[in-house]
């Protein structure tokens, strides 16, 4: 007889985007995203974090002060690394998993990699104009967009 206790592929994908998350260096945020083909293959993770070549000691981690002086115009986001990171040719009709829902830059690119469902942990921006913007956009672009329901198990890692 199989077991009873495996986990659903919804927990399966959003604990792969929060561990991918963990690999972020920065000090706030962590965001971790994992990308899905229809036959529950996962194709693609990230993070956020700077770009390739650009050093964790050289740029800045501050969310506050002149806008050079922080990271937002620097940091990529984890959707993107995600949608940057594979290799396999188109994303059309994949599903994303994301700890925390999609800014609007990063839904522009969601939509245009042809990814067609969004799952999401956190959405602690929403109703900001950018939170607002990505769930305009995703209607728009039929894009389906759903919060992640917790389960309420305790997965443990010890590695």
């Amino acid at each position: 007889m199989k077991r009873a206790d495996y986990i659903s592929w919804d927990e399966y994908f959003m604990g792969i985007a929060i561990l991918s998350g963990e690999r972020s260096k920065d000090p706030n945020t962590q965001v971790g995203a994992c990308i899905v083909g229809a036959d529950n293959r996962i194709l693609s993770v990230g993070y956020n974090g700077f770009p390739n070549g650009c050093s964790d000691e050289l740029f800045p981690w501050a969310r506050e002060g002149n806008e050079l002086d922080t990271k937002y115009p620097f940091v990529a986001h984890s959707e993107l690394n995600a949608i940057l990171n594979y290799r396999g040719g188109n994303l059309e009709g994949t599903k994303l998993y994301v700890s925390l829902f999609p800014c609007n830059e990063c839904a522009k690119a969601i939509i245009q990699a042809g990814i067609k469902t969004v799952i999401y942990d956190s959405d602690k921006y929403d109703g900001t104009p950018g939170n607002i913007a990505s769930k305009k956009m995703f209607d728009a672009a039929g894009v389906e967009y759903r919060q992640y329901v917790h389960s309420g198990r305790e997965i443990r890692l010890n590695v």
